[in-house]
């Protein structure tokens, strides 16, 4: 057990031993000595002076301004351009609109005349079903069956029906536009390396940062929203190909290549249908992350629900937002569910009996039954187009009755609470991050580099942090430091325990695995109304929402993690005569740290990504620049303070991952 141990505690540090120690207290030394000279004396240490600042937000808002108004692509403009990109988009979308919202119109506004209804409600949740039990069966059906019902019932129907006009747009486009790009990728290892580290931007800058170039290219409405939905949702399925393709057993394409294909039909009559399980997973995200992007594009003229949980935010009715919120959770469950079982459904069998068209595709037929009863019925019984109000259900009351009731008894204790925490714990980190010289930043962020991945890894975090502190954003970025800092600490302190419950008890572990799923599916915005209401603006409210919102990974990596540990080493720990205390401290957590920290930074991508929805509650960080930037349309303040963000999310990831790479490989755990 000794020589376990002795494994077990072992860190990356020791390696070299005295060198890093060595280096580390100089660069402590030398923040000490800064700290000692002070302001007065080093004052560019401090704060970087104003001539030194690199005005790239100015380059970028005119470089805007000159591809809209003055480049000219011979014979047409680049705003006609981006308008017939738009227009091509907008064709499937009213149609998928007038099918399940609007119906078919002739006309325009109070003047339009519907010449063909739209489908039921009843038809859409008879479809559901069917679709439901076709790819899994009776569960599947009764749990898409009930979702569906939610949304008629508790009156979400008609914003759910335009926000699915454009999910059931978005996401083709996106699943197309990532499998075409990751399949350029995986053919080509050049434009593989250029597309990587645009996908690391893609995912970790903000999406207001860019819903400013999308609003000022493709203007204000449904279709501008849909563009940034795609943007947003299309890099895991250019990563899921290229990963699905690689591995590609080459057997299989041997055997192609053998079979006279070319190389196209190699790719998709052979490659492609071999990973159609691992690109659905793919296609999964897709529809997930365009269900988170709801909200978000919503305020750029979307629509839906999500503008519905945005206007009750706005006019803090908790009660009204909770709804439209839960309305998105269960769609995204929905189709979620859907999506995973049309994935895992065998293909068809061959060689059975001749049958007759009935026989043969039953569903079918029962879908155009369903749609056709229900078309008919609905011209005679209007509750079978649209859903009595007086039948439909709120709890709107009830939640804004809970929080008023909170407020008035509890006010004193919330307060205090909050009170002592911002006093104690969050304005000394605050001042102690904005009071740091940024040139020991820079230091500290490209030695912890260099011990952990060496020079390219020290240069790639030092000149990131440089990138914040010459953009001018660096006080904003401290900011942002403190508040996913603490947020991400407090969101460990809290998970990691209940992640440990949860490995040691399967029936706890589903229980979790279940409140988790339907946290991370709850709509960003959803988290703010409550904490607002209860704590008013500011950074505590901020930081509670963010923990809120981030937790779950920090839940699901340390329940992960302890369970990946191998049970021949809980068997000889058991077998030396430790206690179970002892196997969690000594064994199983040790062993399990480089996944749990992996958590953690599951847990910093989410905080940031939060952080910016927070700037609507009062913080002033990066979040708030972006923020500021959509609303006054200015495209190069805003990506800017975008790349900041994700910048800092890629040193965290940069630095963790390899931490983690580096402590698996010394515990002999890849």
């Amino acid at each position: 057990m000794s020589s376990l141990n002795f494994k077990v505690f072992s860190t990356p540090f020791n390696r070299g031993g005295h060198p890093w120690i060595f280096a580390w207290l100089i660069l402590m030394a030398g923040v000490v000595l800064l700290g000692l000279a002070g302001k007065e004396s080093l004052p560019w240490a401090f704060n970087l002076p104003r001539p030194w600042h690199i005005p790239i937000r100015y380059w970028i808002s005119d470089f805007m301004k000159w591809l809209l108004n003055d480049f000219d692509l011979g014979l047409f403009t680049f705003r006609e351009f981006t308008r017939s990109l738009a227009w091509i988009i907008e064709q499937p979308y009213w149609l998928a609109k007038s099918l399940l919202s609007t119906g078919f119109l002739e006309g325009q506004g109070s003047d339009a005349v519907e010449i063909f209804p739209r489908l039921s409600w009843l038809a859409l949740i008879a479809l559901i079903v069917l679709f439901s039990h076709y790819v899994s069966g009776w569960k599947l059906a009764l749990l898409t069956g009930s979702c569906f019902a939610y949304l008629t019932v508790f009156g979400q129907w008609e914003s759910a029906m335009v926000t699915l006009s454009s999910i059931v747009i978005a996401v083709p486009f996106g699943v197309l536009g990532g499998l075409l790009l990751g399949i350029a990728g995986h053919r080509s290892p050049r434009f593989e390396m250029a597309l990587r580290p645009l996908l690391d931007l893609m995912q970790t800058v903000p999406v207001f940062a860019y819903l400013v170039p999308v609003l000022i290219l493709f203007g204000f409405g449904p279709v501008a929203a849909m563009i940034a939905t795609i943007i947003y949702a299309m890099p895991p399925m250019v990563r899921v190909t290229m990963l699905a393709l690689a591995h590609v057993p080459k057997e299989v394409v041997e055997f192609g290549t053998m079979a006279g294909c070319s190389t196209n039909q190699l790719l998709w009559k052979v490659q492609i249908p071999s990973v159609k399980s691992t690109l659905m997973v793919g296609v999964n995200q897709v529809v997930m992350l365009s269900l988170n992007m709801v909200i978000i594009a919503s305020m750029i003229g979307a629509g839906g629900l999500g503008f519905d949980v945005l206007n009750a935010l706005k006019r803090l009715k908790i009660g009204e937002g909770i709804e439209a919120g839960l309305a998105i959770t269960l769609l995204a469950i929905a189709l979620d569910r859907l999506s995973q079982s049309a994935a895992q459904r065998p293909p068809p069998m061959h060689g059975s009996p001749k049958q007759g068209i009935f026989s043969r595709h039953p569903y079918i037929f029962a879908a155009f039954a369903c749609v056709a009863l229900t078309w008919i019925g609905s011209t005679f019984i209007g509750a079978l187009n649209i859903y009595p109000e007086s039948l439909r259900i709120t709890t709107g009351a009830f939640w804004g009755d809970l929080v008023k009731t909170i407020n008035i008894n509890y006010f004193e204790q919330l307060d205090g609470f909050k009170n002592f925490l911002l006093l104690n714990l969050m304005i000394p980190v605050k001042r102690f991050l904005l009071g740091l010289p940024w040139i020991t930043v820079v230091a500290v962020m490209a030695l912890a580099g260099w011990q952990l991945g060496g020079f390219r890894l020290s240069l790639l975090c030092g000149c990131l942090t440089l990138f914040i502190a010459f953009v001018g954003q660096w006080p904003k970025a401290m900011v942002t430091v403190y508040l996913c800092g603490l947020s991400v600490i407090i969101a460990f302190i809290i998970g990691c325990p209940i992640g440990i419950l949860a490995a040691g008890n399967d029936r706890l572990h589903r229980i979790i695995q279940a409140f988790i799923d339907t946290l991370q599916t709850l709509p960003s915005f959803v988290y703010l109304m409550p904490v607002v209401m209860l704590f008013r603006v500011g950074d505590f409210a901020a930081m509670l929402a963010v923990v809120a919102y981030a937790i779950a990974p920090a839940i699901r990596y340390t329940d992960h993690g302890i369970r990946r540990v191998s049970p021949h080493l809980i068997e000889a720990a058991v077998a030396s005569g430790c206690t179970p205390r002892q196997i969690l401290w000594k064994v199983r957590l040790p062993l399990a740290l480089p996944e749990i920290m992996l958590g953690v930074n599951q847990t910093i991508m989410m905080a940031l990504s939060m952080l910016v929805i927070t700037a609507l509650v009062g913080t002033r960080d990066l979040g708030q620049e972006v923020y500021i930037a959509l609303t006054k349309a200015d495209s190069g303040r805003g990506l800017v303070a975008g790349i900041c963000v994700a910048f800092l999310a890629i040193i965290s990831d940069r630095l963790i991952s390899a931490w983690s790479t580096r402590r698996k490989a010394e515990l002999g755990l890849e």
